[in-house]
Formats: C-alpha cells, sequence, structure tokens
C-alpha cells in the first residue's frame, strides 16, 4: 500500500494512537542502537551473533517506523462535523439483528481497524455495505448460506 499518495482518515483516537507507536518506535530504535554500541567493545562469538540480532531487530523497527511516518504524515483527521444522514468513514452507527440485539461500530480506515473496540473497516464487507445508508436502511453482507442483514437504527 503506497501511503504517500493515499489520504488515510483517523479518528482523533487513531491519530493519537499512530503517534504513540511512532513515538514507542523511535524509542525502541535508539534502544536498539545503543545496544548496538556497548556491543562494539567485544569481540568474541556469541557477541558477533548478538550483533547480528541487533541489526536485524534495528532494521525491522526502522522498516516499521518509516511506515508509520509515512502513513502519519498523509493522515487527516476525520471531519468534525458530519453529515449524520448518511453513513460515511467516521460515522458511529448502531445496528439491530433478527433477534433484536444492538451492535455499535465506528467504519474507520484499515490501518485503525480494532473490531474487538468496535472499530471496522470501511473496505470491510461490512463497511462497504453500510458506506452510503441511511437510518432504516436494512444491510445486507455476506452471500448465501452466510448472508447476515442487520437494520441500521442510528447514526452519530
Amino acid at each position: 500500500m503506497n501511503t504517500t499518495t493515499a489520504n488515510i482518515y483517523l479518528s482523533k483516537r487513531g491519530m493519537k494512537e499512530m503517534k504513540k507507536a511512532v513515538s514507542q518506535l523511535e524509542k525502541d530504535r535508539h534502544k536498539v542502537i545503543r545496544e548496538l554500541h556497548e556491543q562494539d567493545k567485544t569481540d568474541n562469538h556469541d557477541d558477533r551473533l548478538a550483533r547480528i540480532e541487533k541489526l536485524a531487530t534495528l532494521d525491522a523497527v526502522e522498516t516499521e517506523l518509516a511506515e508509520k511516518q509515512s502513513l502519519l504524515m498523509s493522515a487527516k483527521l476525520f471531519p468534525r462535523k458530519r453529515d449524520a444522514v448518511f453513513v460515511a468513514i467516521g460515522s458511529a452507527v448502531e445496528l439491530i439483528d433478527k433477534n433484536g440485539r444492538k451492535v455499535i461500530y465506528t467504519i474507520v480506515d484499515s490501518v485503525e481497524v480494532d473490531p474487538s473496540d468496535g472499530r471496522i473497516s470501511a473496505k470491510s464487507p461490512l463497511g462497504q455495505s453500510l458506506l452510503g445508508k441511511t437510518i432504516a436502511d436494512t444491510v445486507h453482507w455476506g452471500a448465501g448460506m452466510r448472508e447476515r442483514q442487520l437494520q441500521l437504527v442510528r447514526i452519530f
């Protein structure tokens, strides 16, 4: 995914979490570099192997850090004032299934997904089915015997 050309929309929470992840990766990077400098003073075989492992760790941290920094640079906050008539990225929705159970989801970009916290991707089957819907619409997703439906009762 090329994050430098595509706009990524994050909630305030998602933006905060991304900045926190970048900060932690920067700390991890500095820690590994410090450890590498300390290992430079040794010359036995085990220490050389440990140094190779640290270099691999540093490479992985730097790669992830660069990806997150790039993503953060192209990220934009969801608009503050939302049109609560249609579901859009950033909308929170309340849905009811045929048994009367309520679920609440927030439609987010893929980088902010956390289903256990109610954040689903706009690119997921359910997310795609919700985009553009209005209150009282029935949302269908899946196929055949696995097709599911929910009633949209609130957008906020």
